[in-house]
């Protein structure tokens, strides 16, 4: 197999595609600030014409996300589009347009933090106290980090002893959050699902999100648009399940497989190609960080 060609920088490929899709933690931020280069080569992709849809697995609509981005200077100038997990998780409560939606009930039950409630806000839902008194369980995500799947096994046990399918507002299994490695709600609804327990998620890698974004984007030619994203499970693989070129970068959450390459080096190329291999989803390029 040849090695998958690792870039200094967007700049390399820039004059290859009119539009990014842009993930944000472990690319654009680590959760708390923005990662070195990330503001300038923003800027440099702006000005270059570009189109820049930011698409988070982040399990809340795209205004909380704004305003994160907003806190951590990445204003409303430096992109043109975000979506989010969230959005999706929103629209398919809202909508009910699929048979699986359309039988869940009005009663939820939630596992996770306060700020992620909007993504049910406003749309006639009621709040279970209990699983066993909620018709389906909508989970995005532990309450604080640091929290493990086991500190969820009573609630996970319970929902199943109720039947309650699960929404999961977010597909990823972790995320980096400053140096620390986060679990996110697609750990337990993976958890949930070993267990018996019938799921649904929305976001990255599923097709929808990516429809949501090509249309938001407006460009008809897909082979000019490039991902770029730090999780083979979720970023590469809807990336190559969409038919879009894709990105990795290389210090996000496989940094330490990957022989935790510092920012700005690149890592050896036979190991990427072995856990890009292993994990059935093989990135177009390999990027150290999102810079210029």
């Amino acid at each position: 197999m040849a090695d998958i060609q690792q870039l200094s920088g967007i700049a390399a490929v820039i004059d290859r595609y009119d539009g990014f899709i842009l993930d944000l933690w472990g690319v654009l931020h680590d959760g708390e600030r923005a990662y070195p280069g990330v503001p300038d080569c923003l800027d440099r992709m702006n000005a270059a014409g570009k189109t820049i849809c930011l698409l988070s697995n982040a399990p809340r609509r795209t205004g909380g996300v704004i305003a994160k981005l907003d806190g951590m200077g990445l204003g409303r100038d430096r992109y043109h589009h975000v979506m989010t997990s969230g959005e999706a998780t929103y629209e398919a409560l809202k909508r009910r347009d699929d048979p699986w939606h359309a039988a869940l009930g009005r009663r939820l039950y939630h596992i996770g933090p306060e700020r992620d409630v909007d993504v049910f806000e406003g749309l006639g839902y009621t709040v279970a106290a209990t699983p066993e008194e909620a018709d389906f369980v909508l989970n995005t995500g532990i309450v604080v980090f640091g929290e493990t799947v086991e500190d969820y096994q009573p609630q996970l046990d319970a929902c199943l002893a109720a039947r309650l399918p699960m929404i999961c507002a977010n597909p990823d299994l972790i995320v980096m959050v400053g140096p620390q490695m986060v679990i996110c709600a697609g750990t337990l609804a993976a958890r949930y699902e070993t267990m018996g327990g019938d799921v649904r998620q929305h976001g990255k890698p599923y097709a929808p999100v990516y429809d949501r974004c090509l249309s938001l984007m407006g460009l008809a030619d897909k082979s000019r648009i490039l991902a770029v994203g730090d999780s083979l499970r979720t970023d590469v693989a809807g990336a190559n399940a969409a038919g879009l070129d894709v990105a990795l970068v290389t210090a996000g959450i496989h940094q330490e497989e990957l022989g935790g390459a510092a920012w700005g080096e690149a890592v050896d190329a036979a190991n990427l190609r072995a856990i890009a291999d292993a994990a059935g989803h093989v990135p177009t390029y390999a990027l150290p960080s999102l810079r210029w």
